[in-house]
């Protein structure tokens, strides 16, 4: 499966901006599945859960790259992860309508939640 690399230059984060983004991504995803949207469109601008994933999207993508780089065993789970998260949020941009029910199965995946807990875990390896 591939991912897209990303086509601007994007600086690189470190891990606990990568964590924070992941994590307040994924809150931000829980508290709007609980709201009962059918959709995300609400006029013409791109809306904040789309943004939102777009940000998850690109911090994945990062992290494969890095991870990619690094001789640490433990890449090669991020980099697993990672991939199968990026993939699930790509899923969902796709979608014409992000409704509150698709974004509650999102969070419900395990690929999202793995890959956080990897994260936090190489922090706390830190």
């Amino acid at each position: 499966m591939g991912y897209k690399k990303l086509t601007k230059p994007v600086s690189r984060l470190n891990l606990n901006q990568q964590i924070e983004i992941i994590e307040s991504g994924y809150e931000y995803l829980l508290a709007y599945a609980a709201q009962g949207k059918e959709t995300d469109q609400a006029g013409s601008t791109i809306s904040e859960v789309r943004t939102t994933l777009k940000n998850m999207a690109d911090t994945t993508i990062l992290l494969i790259d890095e991870h990619e780089q690094k001789p640490m065993s433990f890449s090669w789970v991020i980099i697993d992860d990672a991939k199968k998260a990026y993939a699930a949020i790509e899923l969902v941009l796709a979608q014409k309508d992000i409704s509150s029910e698709m974004i509650d199965n999102l969070n419900a995946s395990i690929h999202l939640r793995a890959l956080l807990t990897d994260l936090f875990l190489v922090s706390e390896a830190n």
